[in-house]
């Protein structure tokens, strides 16, 4: 498969529905508003051959690779894809995207990047203590809905990519009523019965609360449609 094609939205609207408060966890992350502060974990890091592809589906990133692997344990569902954490170890700090799973990893660890370990103790170190939390992705532009290779309206796999924070949940306008669609480990949502034809109303839901809603968004396959906001950040 190769890389996907990016083509222009052919979306019409997209509101900010709500702004933080209460929101949906997703049963992966803590402190789903802006008025909780992300809780610091701790753990070990360690480091591998990262490319910024892995469990997560996103396409590698050679021009980023201030990424990591999130621990099996709090890997949960994808929960975590795309989140990016602020990372401290024994001789400095980084913020990372989390890009993959590491089955290996305790709960709390992080396989980081060569580049990325490297901010935080020498390379032969191996092993190190870190802490770490959840902050605001420096992003640009609006949020991206990417078609899997292989989606039709019958079997819809879609991933939202280009988020601020990570995403809670995404529903799908289904006669009058919003329906969730099921997440699956490798991080799209997929329709296992489809979602017809389109264009489709999408309603996106971030970690902190934020709630963005996207009309006239185009099936595709293999293909990213851009939507028309971004997640605001929480203070």
């Amino acid at each position: 498969m190769g890389l996907p094609r990016t083509l222009a939205s052919t979306s019409t609207l997209a509101l900010i529905l709500s702004a933080g408060c209460g929101g949906d966890d997703g049963g992966g992350l803590p402190g789903g508003s802006c008025d909780a502060v992300p809780p610091e974990a701790s753990g070990e890091g360690t480091y591998y051959a990262a490319t910024g592809a892995g469990n997560c589906s996103f396409d590698p990133s050679p021009q980023d690779l201030m990424v990591a692997a999130m621990n099996a344990v709090d890997y949960r569902t994808a929960a975590w894809c795309g989140a990016c954490l602020a990372v401290t170890g024994p001789s400095g700090s980084v913020t990372v995207r989390v890009v993959d799973q590491c089955p290996e990893c305790a709960q709390g660890d992080l396989d980081l990047s060569p580049e990325a370990f490297a901010l935080l103790a020498p390379l032969s170190a191996g092993r190190v203590p870190i802490t770490w939390h959840m902050v605001a992705c420096d992003v640009s532009g609006p949020i991206a809905y990417h078609f899997k290779d292989g989606a039709n309206p019958f079997w819809t796999a879609l991933q939202v990519r280009n988020h601020r924070y990570p995403i809670a949940k995404v529903e799908a306008m289904q006669g009058g009523a919003y329906v969730e669609i099921p997440r699956v480990d490798y991080n799209y949502f997929v329709a296992a019965s489809g979602l017809g034809d389109g264009p489709y109303q999408l309603r996106v839901t971030d970690q902190r609360g934020h709630v963005l809603e996207d009309t006239g968004v185009a099936l595709g396959d293999d293909v990213t449609r851009t939507g028309a906001a971004q997640f605001p950040a929480c203070p």
